[in-house]
């Protein structure tokens, strides 16, 4: 039997795994992505597309499609109630996705993840292979041999790749076959999602919102024509459970609706992340890395971001720009990352339990939950994120390696234009952004381009710099700012190069590109 060969196998057809393969496809890597399911996730699950990710895919020309199937930036609130049917205790506004933020040219929207799914899917035309499961993986000199079983016959066949993406969710067949283990508290309790259909436009209409906590479990609106879900903690007898009446009850006893249960799903809400995000050339994304308790909407989203910290990278290397070497600073930028993610999603969770505990056991007149109003004010962890590697240049205008981690992001997000850090947004002209100027290459901001035309080896565009916006960039006259293709800050140069060589042994130093 004649292996299959592919640059890079994409294993999960979920949103990471889905957007990885439409970045490699903008970069013109060729990719195959398996999936072990016969067809895109049916359920809802994931809900917020947050600010950032929607920046990746207004990158990716995706932002208006996903926007026209989700909701109306009105639902971008969270409410606090005992019941459905009951009055607000709390509320807070999903920063980012509410209203725009300055800080951003992206909208993020609340949608459910079998509205997203089908965008990413139409959005590259590598193949894909559904019903095929991973279950053999073996490194050999130059790549990684995986075998796959049919679920539908059994029959099996090998991709023989030369890097291998994991983006199978918590969960993860490579994660285990690798032997890579994790940390974190687990396994935080079984969880049910009940689908199902009701008209409560009475109770919910005049206050929208993307999800509605109550003491008896949580409701979210599931799509802008109609259609509900509630999800809960998983009851001790489940075979016995009528799930309509169990939806009633937390509805409240001022709702006089019946739910039509469509669908139940039970599973299990898991905090921990790998111990390691690579290993050889199999590297790990997403839940696969990282699997986060929904609560804050922060776990799909922390996955996007490592396909989009990830993807430019393997391109680099696979088209021979980059040295192997750089594929070494996904797992020290992200890993950090997806530790204080976990930090605060593992404490959103715990949170909202000890509320609707409280709110079950001995409903208050009053709560104090100053909380709240920083519950989805996340902007610094989602626009905040600072990374340190060897494809960070800090220090002085001759570029020094920095590797010390930076403090982790807090709530409050402040814009910044030193290596490292994301690019902060400023309006150029109409409706582009300076993250627009963003694409399948480096991009070096300056007001002088002149004085940086110079021939290098790695994918590079220059982006005049309107005067006005070199001040907010710490930026004089002739100075520049080395941006990477994922829109973080690669090098910061505040004057002319003393050395004219400068930019180009600085895109090697970053790169680890061949000599």
């Amino acid at each position: 039997m004649r292996d299959t060969e592919v640059p890079v196998l994409i294993v999960g057809g979920g949103p990471v795994g889905l957007t990885a393969r439409a970045l490699l496809d903008r970069w013109g890597v060729p990719c195959l992505l398996v999936e072990r399911h016969h067809e895109l996730s049916p359920f809802p699950r994931s809900r917020l597309v947050n600010v950032r990710s929607m920046e990746i895919f207004r990158g990716l020309g995706l932002a208006a499609r996903i926007t026209d199937r989700a909701f109306a930036p009105r639902y971008g609130r969270v409410r606090f109630r005992d019941t459905l049917g009951g009055g607000d205790f709390a509320s807070a506004a999903m920063a980012g996705v509410r209203a725009p933020v300055p800080e951003s040219p992206a909208l993020g929207v609340v949608t459910s993840q079998d509205r997203l799914e089908p965008v990413l899917l139409a959005a590259a035309a590598a193949p894909v292979r559904f019903g095929a499961e991973l279950v053999g993986l073996a490194e050999e000199p130059g790549g990684v041999v995986a075998r796959l079983a049919d679920r539908r016959t059994g029959a099996e066949s090998r991709i023989r790749a030369r890097y291998v993406l994991a983006a199978d969710g918590a969960r993860s067949t490579v994660r285990d076959l690798l032997g890579v283990g994790t940390t974190g508290p687990g396994a935080l309790g079984g969880v049910t999602t009940v689908v199902f259909d009701a008209d409560l436009d009475r109770w919910c209409a005049d206050e929208p919102a993307g999800v509605y906590f109550t003491a008896h479990g949580s409701f979210m609106p599931l799509y802008p024509e109609g259609g509900w879900a509630w999800f809960g903690p998983t009851p001790a007898a489940v075979d016995g459970t009528d799930w309509g009446d169990l939806v009633a009850h937390a509805l409240g006893p001022g709702v006089d609706v019946r739910p039509e249960v469509l669908r139940v799903q039970h599973w299990v809400m898991n905090a921990f992340v790998a111990d390691r995000l690579r290993r050889g050339r199999v590297l790990l994304a997403g839940d696969a890395a990282h699997a986060m308790p929904i609560v804050g909407g922060l776990g799909m989203n922390a996955g996007v971001a490592d396909a989009h910290n990830l993807c430019w990278k393997l391109a680099g290397v696979l088209r021979g720009w980059a040295g192997p070497g750089l594929l070494d600073t996904y797992a020290s930028e992200r890993h950090p990352v997806a530790l204080e993610t976990l930090r605060q999603a593992v404490a959103n969770a715990r949170l909202l339990g000890d509320v609707q505990s409280r709110r079950r056991e001995r409903p208050p007149n009053r709560i104090e939950l100053p909380w709240t109003d920083q519950y989805f004010a996340q902007l610094g962890l989602v626009l905040g994120v600072v990374y340190r590697s060897s494809a960070v240049l800090t220090g002085d205008a001759d570029g020094m390696d920095g590797t010390a981690q930076p403090p982790p992001p807090g709530t409050d997000y402040v814009p910044a234009a030193a290596p490292g850090h994301r690019l902060p947004h400023r309006r150029l002209t109409g409706d582009r952004s300076t993250l627009d100027a963003l694409g399948e290459w480096f991009t070096l901001f300056t007001p002088d381009p002149a004085a940086w035309a110079l021939p290098v080896s790695v994918p590079l565009r220059v982006e005049p710099l309107p005067h006005e916006h070199a001040e907010p960039y710490e930026l004089g006259s002739h100075g520049a700012l080395l941006v990477r293709p994922d829109g973080h800050v690669a090098a910061h140069w505040p004057d002319r190069p003393r050395a004219p060589a400068l930019l180009a042994e600085a895109l090697g130093r970053l790169t680890g590109a061949p000599a």
